[in-house]
Parts: structure tokens; C-alpha cells; sequence
């Protein structure tokens, strides 16, 4: 190949890596990066390809300035890594085609990332994003079928790549650190699952779906099994939320009590300055099974989740959360978790 042709090849392909970062469709992972540069035996570069590689790390991040990264904490978040090898998360995301460039890419952009496995539920596939499509009309009439198809999908192609299985919806943000701190302390082996506990429809209850819930491996297990069931679980139709409840109260699933050792809710159904300064609507205090109450003293130090999270507001969390610190003041570990055992 001439030097001409060999530029002109280089040109074209900075070109198509520059637009797919500023664009969002394409992450290349660090590791592959990295075993390339480092001379993989079964792949052979020429030292101008080497270059380019060496180089394309930080091209990328001066291209995605926008992308939050926690490299500052440097050695801050030893128990949080840990945390993340011992309990292993799948999120998946209920998204639509009209919202993968606002809410989804946001979503992708700060909370997800720090998920074990991250996938995005939507109504068809788009492979570039990407997506996984479940043949389902978009609208609130179809949310109990995506979540069916979606859970069902997962049993059939993830349930070992994960020892949990969280739900959220793209205007929902998660802090996967306290998500893992609390499945720290309950068994993944048993039929149980977990959020923002609604006291209403169900006997037993059931959580609210845009605060997200997260099933036990066992109940995903029980779900892959019998969930395709219509007399077990109804396959589409009515309120998402509460027609899984009822499902996983059929299968024998329970619903967990995910309050702190103080009596604070750690999932949330609305936006954090609803909780903090009230204002409910009426349904709500007729639906929570922990009082509806607000404030501070009402929001565990370990919340898990808020929802109807604007993208500017989910970037405004990222960076309160993991970004803002006030100097000189630590704020060490509390031991939050409830001893069921005692």
C-alpha cells in the first residue's frame, strides 16, 4: 500500500471514530485497546497502526468532555470495586425508539456504566445504539408485555452473567455502589426481589416500576420457568408494575423490605426534590407501605434510586454524587444493612 493510500485510509477511519464518539454509537473497551497496543500474537500491526492506537485513547477522551469518569477517587473506591466483583448487577433499561438520543444516552452516560451488564429494552433492535428489539407497539398499554419479553430474554440468554437483575426505566437513576452495598447482605438464592414497596392491588405488595426493582437470581429462575404462563402471569396489558407483582407473588417470589437500619427508604418513586420537600399526589399516600413521608430524615444516607430524572438532572446527580466534595471532611462507611438475623 502507498504512503498516499495508507493516509488516506488513516483519514478516513479518525474520521469515522471522531463522529461515532461525538455521537455516542461507538465505545470501544479500554482492555481491547490496550491488548492490541501491547502486541497481541494474533494480531499483527504495522508500527503506524500501533501509533494510531496508542494515540486513539486520548482522542476519544477529548471527544466525549461530556463523559463523567471517577479516575479522581483514586483509591477511594477499594470497597466499592470490591463490592462490584462480589455482587454482580444486570441492569436492563425499558427505553423506546424517540428516546435513545435523550433519556437512553443519558442513562448510558452516568449511572449504567457501572452496572455489571447493561441492556436496553426497547420496541425493534437498533444495532447501532445498541438495542434489543421485542417486537411489542410502543405505549403504556404494552409496558407489562416488555417487561414479560424482557425478563423472559434475559433468563433465556444472561442469567449467568449476573447474580441480580434490576429493571429501571430510562428517566431512572441508580446508585449501583448502594444497590451492591445492600445485596451485600441478602441471599441471591432465594426467591425474593426488591424497590419501592406499594402496599396496594397485591396481597403482598408490590414495587413500583420507575423507581426500579431488582429479582434474585432464584426468582428470575422461577420466573424463566413458569413465567410464560397466562394463568401465572398475565402476558400483557394492565399496570406493569403491579401485574409483576402479582406474577411473582404467584411463583412464590417475596417481596423484601429494602428500608435501612434507621427505617429509610433506599428506592424512590419520584424525583429527589419531591421526597425531600413533599408535595405527593393524593394516590400516593393511599399506595406506600412506609408512611409517605419526606424530608431528610426520610432518605436513607444509602438511597438506591430516584425516578423521573431529567438528563440534565441526571448529569446534575452524576456530579453531586461523584464529583462534589466539600474539603477536608471524609465521610467514612456506616453500617446501614438491617440484621434480619437478630
Amino acid at each position: 500500500m502507498t504512503r498516499t493510500k495508507t493516509r488516506f485510509m488513516f483519514g478516513l477511519i479518525f474520521a469515522y471514530v471522531a463522529i461515532s464518539y461525538m455521537t455516542g454509537h461507538l465505545t470501544p473497551r479500554p482492555t481491547l485497546m490496550r491488548s492490541l497496543k501491547n502486541g497481541n500474537q494474533e494480531t499483527q500491526l504495522s508500527s503506524e497502526w500501533r501509533s494510531f492506537l496508542t494515540h486513539l485513547e486520548t482522542i476519544r477522551a477529548l471527544l466525549r468532555f461530556d463523559e463523567f469518569t471517577d479516575a479522581h477517587l483514586k483509591n477511594e473506591d477499594d470497597e466499592a470495586r470490591r463490592l462490584e466483583s462480589e455482587v454482580r448487577v444486570l441492569c436492563w433499561i425499558m427505553t423506546s425508539p424517540k428516546n435513545l438520543d435523550s433519556r437512553a444516552t443519558a442513562v448510558r452516560r452516568t449511572w449504567a456504566r457501572r452496572c455489571n451488564k447493561l441492556l436496553f429494552i426497547s420496541s425493534v433492535t437498533n444495532e447501532t445504539f445498541p438495542t434489543i428489539g421485542i417486537e411489542l407497539p410502543e405505549g403504556r398499554d404494552h409496558l407489562t408485555g416488555k417487561t414479560i419479553k424482557a425478563f423472559k430474554y434475559i433468563y433465556e440468554h444472561h442469567i449467568d452473567d449476573a447474580d441480580w437483575f434490576m429493571k429501571a426505566d430510562d428517566d431512572t437513576y441508580v446508585i449501583l455502589e448502594n444497590l451492591r452495598y445492600f445485596l451485600s447482605g441478602q441471599n441471591s438464592n432465594e426467591p425474593i426481589f426488591f424497590g419501592h414497596h406499594f402496599k396496594t392491588i397485591v396481597k403482598q405488595g408490590y414495587f413500583s416500576g420507575g423507581a426500579g426493582y431488582v429479582l434474585s437470581k432464584e426468582a428470575l429462575r422461577r420466573f424463566g420457568a413458569k413465567g410464560n404462563d397466562e394463568t401465572i402471569c398475565r402476558q400483557d396489558g394492565g399496570a406493569e408494575d403491579a401485574e409483576f407483582g402479582k406474577c411473582m407473588e404467584t411463583l412464590g417470589v417475596k417481596v423484601g423490605n429494602s428500608t435501612d437500619k434507621l427505617g429509610r427508604n433506599r428506592f424512590h418513586c419520584f424525583d429527589p426534590d419531591t421526597h425531600l420537600m413533599g408535595g405527593y399526589p393524593d394516590w400516593y399516600y393511599q399506595y406506600d407501605a412506609n408512611g409517605a413521608k419526606k424530608g431528610r430524615d426520610s432518605i436513607s444516607d444509602y438511597t438506591i434510586s430516584f425516578h423521573y430524572v431529567t438528563p440534565e438532572k441526571m448529569n446534575a446527580l452524576e456530579f453531586y454524587i461523584y464529583h462534589l466534595r466539600p474539603y477536608g471532611l471524609k465521610s467514612g462507611k456506616q453500617e446501614l444493612n438491617q440484621d434480619w438475623g437478630s
